[in-house]
């Protein structure tokens, strides 16, 4: 999605304009995704090997492997690539799912506090944790988990966050 557009799963006013948008880090994807590729291919080769004498009891084993392998890569891939996090002019907004979908959203004018953490690998993999902390709950409200470029993405929300305590327009922040 490129900046400014405007994602299927919200809609926003005439006024408002999209600041910043995201999905994790792909380190999200974790092992599974690796595991899952080389499961596909070491089950593609078993069953091409296996199956130049017939089909028998390893070539099926092989096509499992290969079939297992590559939904849990498969599983991985669209967890990462359906999980967006989105700064408004005046709103954020998380979603994920694949089948069914989970957006939390909040105003900005509702956010007290944020913060951002990186670890010690995340910080050399250019991750981290965007934390928002809203009125009335010392609990956080919304964590952009592994998000790319943290800095940035923190530095976008607290101009926002300017913008909207000072009154000003957001846009020419």
């Amino acid at each position: 999605m490129a900046l400014g557009s405007t994602p299927d799963w919200f809609h926003i006013s005439d006024d408002e304009n999209i600041v910043w948008e995201s999905r994790p880090h792909p380190i999200t994807m974790g092992a599974r995704l690796p595991v899952g590729v080389a499961l596909a291919l070491a089950g593609f080769v078993v069953t091409g090997w296996s199956a130049t004498d017939g089909v028998g009891l390893l070539t099926l084993l092989g096509l499992l492997a290969t079939a297992a392998g590559a939904a849990l890569a498969v599983a991985r891939y669209l967890v990462w690539t359906n999980t967006r996090y989105v700064i408004t002019s005046s709103e954020l907004y998380k979603k994920r799912g694949i089948v069914s979908r989970d957006v939390t959203q909040f105003r900005l004018e509702r956010v007290q506090n944020t913060s951002l953490s990186q670890s010690g690998i995340g910080r050399l993999l250019g991750y981290g944790d965007l934390t928002v902390y809203t009125a009335g709950s010392g609990d956080p409200e919304l964590t952009f988990e592994r998000v790319p470029n943290p800095d940035r993405a923190s530095s976008r929300l607290s101009d926002q966050l300017e913008a909207v305590a000072t009154d000003r327009d957001p846009r020419t922040v």
